[in-house]
């Protein structure tokens, strides 16, 4: 059998997404045990600071930051505000969704994905990618109904799943937005702008929850979550989404979403939760099968 060759920066943009899919997984479970002790919008707007300041660090050590970059400002803003929704809604479902169940939703991104790459971008939906996006987003919902056909059939998602729902929307608008509003700045300045974006959209948006927190009063987990979701799952998956977003198809790069619900069982038995009943798995099974098919080269 032949081995398929992958070129230089498309292997780079698959290690980037990778890894991507690891980190964001640690956010479901991290942020599942804390999604009751703060309000979203006051835990993501800290997070955004962070990162920003973070990854601003970065850029000035690095100089690397040009005036050219922050021409046409609405375009962050539009990048940032995606993310905002994406991140505040995530952690408003994960007050009563599980996560694992949460992260299954998650995997209903690059089907949503494809179709806005067509849209902004047209990029083509081949037929065995279509047949993929079906099996993942059969999968994911087997996981979201817990394999319970009674469920299926009355379509009963939980509330949780359903406002997250909304939120990977939005999340599977970016990536082929990335390229689209991206003017040759380095991915790294592309981020910096974005965060502070979604910052600024948060902190006007969640204002009166950011000043209703007391935040000498929070636990330890909640601390513990919050410098994780800004630095490992918030600056460094900023900077490899959209490394990987401007060497492979926008389907191709939310494929890898596909491995956050495995890696979020990982995540949950590391932290002593019980695995999913042997049911549910058959969806996992499903996603990773779907990824395979995805990121087969035509």
């Amino acid at each position: 059998m032949s081995r398929v060759r992958v070129p230089g920066q498309a292997r780079r943009g698959h290690i980037a997404m990778f890894a991507f899919s690891a980190l964001v997984a640690g956010s479901f479970s991290l942020g599942g045990m804390v999604a009751n002790e703060i309000e979203p919008t006051a835990l993501n707007a800290a997070r955004f600071v962070l990162a920003a300041a973070v990854i601003g660090a970065v850029v000035l050590a690095r100089r690397q930051m040009q005036r050219a970059a922050f021409v046409a400002p609405w375009r962050y803003l539009i990048l940032g505000g995606l993310f905002a929704i994406y991140f505040v809604t995530m952690f408003e479902g994960l007050k009563t969704a599980p996560a694992v169940s949460a992260s299954a939703v998650f995997t209903l991104t690059p089907l949503l994905a494809a179709g806005f790459g067509w849209f902004l971008q047209r990029q083509v939906l081949t037929p065995r990618m279509a047949l993929a996006l079906a099996i993942g987003a059969f999968g994911a919902l087997w996981v979201i109904f817990r394999a319970d056909f009674a469920a299926i059939r009355a379509f009963e998602i939980g509330r949780g799943e359903s406002i997250f729902f909304w939120g990977c929307v939005a999340h599977a608008a970016y990536a082929p937005m990335v390229p689209r509003l991206n003017r040759g700045e380095r991915p790294v300045v592309f981020t910096f702008g974005t965060l502070v974006a979604a910052a600024i959209v948060i902190i006007i948006y969640g204002a009166g929850d950011i000043l209703a927190t007391d935040w000498t009063a929070l636990s330890p987990l909640v601390w513990i979550t919050l410098f994780y979701i800004a630095i490992p799952a918030s600056s460094v998956t900023f900077v490899l989404v959209q490394f990987a977003a401007l060497r492979l198809p926008a389907s191709k790069v939310m494929a890898y979403t596909y491995l956050v619900p495995s890696w979020v069982i990982c995540w949950e038995s590391a932290f002593g939760e019980p695995v999913p009943p042997a049911m549910v798995m058959i969806g996992i099974a499903m996603t990773m099968l779907a990824l395979l098919l995805l990121l087969k080269t035509e």
